[in-house]
């Protein structure tokens, strides 16, 4: 499963797995909200409620696209946070692992908080 996100600044395309949050995700599409970034992440509200998966994870690799559930949020790490330990990208807190973006995830250094975010299946 694909979903491609767009920003004012740019887009990006992302591979999901099969779990259970990506199938709540794919049946919400398309998802209009308003961008926010910490450190080197980008996260926004998707209106979906999921519950914490048992693989769920707090440090992921740059690229991962993650579901914080505390913020029913699409989670995108492009590199280290203001909790991170040395470069590793580590979240607020367990969030279910959804996929990977595909390329380059740095081109997220261009989302500024406030910015709209669109999310749909690509």
């Amino acid at each position: 499963m694909k979903i491609r996100i767009t920003w004012p600044a740019g887009q990006l395309t992302a591979t999901l797995d099969d779990t259970p949050t990506t199938t709540a995700l794919m049946a919400a599409l398309p998802v209009d909200a308003t961008a926010h970034t910490w450190g080197e992440e980008v996260y926004f509200d998707t209106g979906l409620s999921p519950a914490l998966e048992p693989d769920a994870r707090q440090v992921v690799e740059a690229g991962t696209v993650a579901f914080w559930p505390p913020g029913n949020a699409l989670a995108l790490p492009y590199g280290p946070t203001p909790i991170s330990e040395g470069d590793e990208p580590r979240l607020a807190s367990p969030c279910n692992v959804l996929g990977r973006i595909d390329g380059d995830p740095r081109a997220l250094a261009t989302v500024r908080s406030g910015d709209p975010i669109h999310v749909q299946q690509a």
